[in-house]
C-alpha cells in the first residue's frame, strides 16, 4: 500500500519568481520535497543541488550493443550462415553493412533509453502518480515541501515572503 505524504506547496506565476523562492529556500536551509515546472528552466538543476543525467551513458551503451547486433550478425549471416558471391563480390562486403549498421544503432538507442527512463522515473503502463496542481503542466510553478521534514508555519511565512500566488496543503 502506498504511503501518503502531507505536503504543503506554493504556486508562483513566473519562472523567476520561482528561481529567486528556490535560492531563499536553499540560503534558509529549508528541505525542498520537489520543483514542478511547466517547461525546463535553465539553471534551475544546479540550485537544487541535481546531477546531471547518466541517460546518454545508456544511450551509448545501447547504440554500441546495436552496433554489435547490426555488424556481428550481417557478417555472420554473409559469411557463415549464406554465403552467395553475386558478380563477383567479396564475401564480407563491410561498406555494404554501413546503413544497416546505423539504423540498429538509432534503433537501440532509441527504444533502450525510453525504456531506461521510464524505469528510472517509475512510469508505464498501470502507474499512478499523484498530481499536485493540474496547473503546474500549464503556466503555474511550484515549490514543494514535505511536512513531516520542515516546519509548516516557517514554510508557509517563507512562501507569502517570496512572491507566491497561491499556497495549499494537500495529502498525496
Amino acid at each position: 500500500m502506498a504511503k501518503h505524504k502531507d505536503i504543503i506547496y506554493g504556486l508562483y506565476n513566473d519562472e523567476e519568481d520561482l528561481l529567486r523562492a528556490v535560492k531563499q529556500a536553499k540560503a534558509d536551509h529549508l528541505e525542498i520535497m520537489d520543483v514542478y515546472t511547466p517547461f525546463p528552466i535553465h539553471g534551475l538543476d544546479p540550485i537544487l543541488g541535481l546531477s546531471e543525467s547518466r541517460l546518454h551513458i545508456a544511450g551509448f551503451i545501447y547504440g554500441s550493443i546495436g552496433t554489435l547486433t547490426a555488424f556481428l550478425g550481417m557478417s555472420w549471416i554473409f559469411t557463415k550462415d549464406w554465403p552467395q558471391i553475386y558478380g563477383g563480390k567479396p564475401h564480407w562486403p563491410v561498406p555494404a553493412f554501413i546503413p544497416i549498421t546505423f539504423e540498429l544503432t538509432v534503433l537501440f538507442a532509441a527504444i533502450g533509453m525510453v525504456v531506461t527512463f521510464y524505469v528510472v522515473n517509475g512510469l508505464g503502463p498501470g502507474v499512478v502518480n499523484p498530481t499536485i496542481d493540474l496547473r503546474i503542466t500549464d503556466d503555474k510553478f511550484c515549490i514543494c515541501f514535505d511536512k513531516s521534514e520542515v516546519d509548516a508555519s516557517a514554510v508557509e511565512s517563507f512562501l507569502r515572503s517570496s512572491g507566491a500566488a497561491e499556497i495549499n496543503s494537500k495529502t498525496i
